[in-house]
Formats: structure tokens, C-alpha cells, sequence
């Protein structure tokens, strides 16, 4: 039986994907997230979703938080350096006796900083999978943004920047909610933002209240705001991430808005990064899992 199941299943959201073989076929989501559900609330939450598949395809693989303590099953961390998905699978017990569900562990790093993730690690399996002699960085943009060092077909180290996470609650709970309405861009305005951040990072916040200010006095337009906080946001990270990607291979993999200005970004530093789906990075890293014994 070459149907089976895979479960992206986050914080807030679920999505899961029926697989023929490792060609996707249909995917449904809902807003089953971990953050909404007891630990009795995931079986019967994946079934309400895709319950009329399992009979065909009875194996699940699921990466995500869903493998968190607060998760379905705890599937505890692999330490770098590491294969993605070095730690094996963990299997979840169920009521179900159709389902068998199975649970890729997150990564850990103790040295030079503490670190972890849960579901980048799949991706990058699939980066590896696409790309098994890559050598470099893996730029993950999104709420919070992995690089990863690849090397030997091993996550070597790796570093998380809770940009997405910054920026949008700098849109939502400060005083820049005034002046960063809409979802407008102006790529010359995110460049020169990123190359201010970048060559000097210790003025981000007060370049931050810069834009409220433009906007009382001359009227500064939201696009050019948004544009503007994208930029000092991003500036300030690649600030901080020099040496995973300064003369490194970059592979990005994210959304199509946030990869886009990450490659923008990078590529006016002299770098050509390699871009790669998220979605089928995801279902080529479960893919992999799923032929682990």
C-alpha cells in the first residue's frame, strides 16, 4: 500500500497531506493546533479531518509540535551534531486500531548556545533529500527563523531569530500599528533598511520609532513603513548571523513572501541563494521519515 498520510501539525494549525508514495495528493487544514488541545484531543481531532483516509492509508507521519511535551506524544530531542532525523521515528500509541502514527523528534544544541526546533528539522531532511551533497546554510524563515549549518549530511549547529514573532507584535502591540497598516511593499525602502540594520544593528531601536515619527510629520505611507520595519528587522538578523552565511551556500526555504525577502536580502550581499518550496520540502523530509525502520 503505497497511501499514507503527512501531518504538519503546529502550534495553531494542522495540515496534513495524503501521499502516494512521495507524490502529494490533497491536503486539508483546520485550526486544530497544539496550543488548543488536551492531550485526549489529537486523535480525535486528526480523524474529524481526514478520517475518511485512514482505511487507504492507515500510516501517519507527523513532525511539528505535536511531538512536544505539551504535544500528543513527547518525542524527545536529538542532539547536534546529528542527521535531521537521526533520532528515529516515535511511535504513539492509539484507540484507533486502523492508525499507526508515527513522530519525527525536534533538534537541541546545548554549545554555543542553547537552541531547539520541532519541525525545521523535517525540512531540512527534505533540503538533504533534493540536495544530498549540499554543503552550507539553511535559511527557514518564519515566525522563528532557523540557519542551520549542513555539512556531511548533518545539522552541525544551528541558530534561532524570533523575527517573524518581533515583527509582527511590534505591528500589533505597539505604537507602530499606526503607520503599518495594509500589506504593500516597496523592495528599494526593505533595501536600504537592510543595509542601515546591517552595518549598524546597535541603532535598531531607535530607528524603530523613526517610523512613527515620518509618519506624524510627513505623512510617511504604510507600504514604505512596512517595508522599512522588514528591512531593520532583517538587517539586524543577518547582523547577527554572519558567520552561518558570510562565503556559505545558502539554501532558502520558507513562504513565498518571507523567502522572497530573504533572498532579496541576501543577494545584495553578494550571495545567490538556492530557493526551495516549504511545502515540498516538508513532504520530502516526511517522506524520508517514513522509510526509517
Amino acid at each position: 500500500m503505497t497511501g499514507w498520510i503527512a501531518l504538519d501539525w503546529g502550534t495553531t494549525a494542522l495540515r496534513a497531506t495524503r501521499m502516494d508514495g512521495t507524490d502529494p495528493q490533497e491536503t486539508r487544514q483546520n485550526e486544530a493546533g497544539m496550543a488548543g488541545l488536551a492531550r485526549d484531543g489529537f486523535e480525535p481531532a486528526l480523524l474529524e479531518l481526514v478520517g475518511d483516509w485512514i482505511d487507504d492509508a492507515p500510516l501517519v507521519i507527523a513532525c511539528g509540535m505535536v511531538g512536544s511535551r505539551q504535544g500528543w506524544h513527547e518525542a524527545p530531542y536529538a542532539a547536534v551534531p546529528s542527521a535531521p532525523l537521526g533520532a528515529g521515528l516515535v511511535e504513539v500509541p492509539t484507540n484507533d486500531p486502523r492508525l499507526r502514527v508515527r513522530i519525527v523528534p525536534g533538534l537541541s544544541q546545548q554549545t554555543p548556545h542553547p537552541d531547539v526546533m520541532r519541525g525545521e528539522e523535517t525540512q531540512i531532511a527534505g533540503i538533504l533529500a533534493r540536495l544530498p551533497d549540499f554543503d552550507g546554510v539553511a535559511c527557514l524563515p518564519g515566525t522563528h527563523t532557523k540557519w542551520a549549518h549542513l555539512s556531511a549530511g548533518e545539522v552541525v549547529s544551528f541558530r534561532t531569530i524570533m523575527t517573524g514573532e518581533v515583527f509582527a507584535a511590534l505591528g500589533r502591540d505597539t505604537i507602530l500599528r499606526h503607520s503599518l497598516g495594509g500589506d504593500g511593499w516597496s523592495e528599494a525602502a526593505f533595501l536600504d533598511a537592510v543595509s542601515d540594520a546591517l552595518s549598524r544593528p546597535e541603532t535598531l531601536t531607535a530607528r524603530l520609532f523613526e517610523l512613527r515619527a515620518a509618519d506624524l510629520l510627513h505623512g510617511q505611507d504604510s507600504t514604505t513603513a512596512r517595508s522599512i520595519l522588514s528591512g531593520l528587522l532583517i538587517g539586524a538578523e543577518l547582523a547577527a548571523t554572519k558567520p552561518w552565511w558570510m562565503g556559505r551556500d545558502v539554501v532558502v526555504t520558507g513562504s513565498d513572501t518571507t523567502t522572497r525577502a530573504y533572498a532579496s536580502a541576501l543577494r545584495a550581499q553578494g550571495l545567490d541563494p538556492t530557493i526551495l518550496a516549504a511545502d515540498a520540502m516538508t513532504w520530502a523530509g516526511l517522506a524520508a521519515a517514513r522509510s526509517l525502520p
